[in-house]
């Protein structure tokens, strides 16, 4: 296989999830790499927001779609695929973070309260505030958030999941989504995100060389596996 990826034909990149996962448990192998370019930067945000690690966030980009590659014949359609894949990207994330001891438990309990500690405060950020490095700052204030707050800021406000979507990918209320939003919102303000919020969008990127290597190397190892 090439070193770079072959792009998307436009005739295919327009087909709903749905259509694609059918037709690639039909035997399309290739199509699964319409699936990889579309939530490429979703899931690496979601496994750096939690993971801190680019090149630990493309690996875990890589099981996660030979997971669910191998397991495409257990999605149910009960929740978005985007949603499910997303999914599978945090579980494999955090399994990888707790064997490390990085990061702190996402449940529902004990994850508030001396957190908030854990942030550093809003003088030692705003001493390296400069227009020209605003991206990098706003990943590095995100990247100090406490690690529950981290995850949820990063769903809910970089990848601009709903509320409902971040709950069922992080195993907790919806209500705990909210609160801990709130709460991360707060931290940032104190920090540098007043004023920032059109260069939220821009951090964490998952750029076109990184993506086309994610998506060869995918292609390479689930071209050796049998469709579910």
């Amino acid at each position: 296989m090439d070193e770079r990826a072959e792009i998307v034909p436009a005739r295919v990149s327009g087909l709903s999830d749905a259509e694609v996962v059918a037709r690639v448990r039909r035997g399309e192998t290739a199509l699964f790499e319409v699936i990889m370019r579309r939530y490429n930067q979703r899931l690496y945000r979601a496994a750096r927001a939690i993971l801190r690690d680019d090149g630990e966030a493309e690996d875990v980009l890589q099981e996660a779609y030979v997971r669910a590659f191998t397991h495409l014949d257990q999605f149910a359609g009960r929740a978005a695929f985007g949603t499910w894949l997303t999914r599978i990207a945090v579980h494999e994330a955090l399994a990888r973070a707790r064997r490390r001891g990085l990061f702190q438990r996402l449940g529902d309990e004990g994850a508030d309260g001396d957190d908030m500690r854990a942030f550093r405060s809003a003088a030692d950020v705003e001493k390296q505030v400069a227009d020209h490095e605003l991206g990098r700052l706003l990943e590095t204030a995100i990247t100090a958030l406490p690690d529950p707050f981290r995850a949820v800021f990063v769903l809910r406000e970089v990848e601009e999941m709903s509320t409902a979507e971040t709950a069922a990918v992080l195993d907790i209320r919806e209500e705990t989504v909210k609160t801990r939003l709130h709460r991360a919102r707060a931290l940032l303000r104190r920090a540098l995100y007043a004023g920032t919020r059109g260069a939220v969008n821009e951090v964490f990127q998952f750029g076109a060389v990184r993506c086309d290597r994610v998506v060869a190397a995918v292609l390479g190892k689930i071209g050796r596996i049998t469709v579910p």
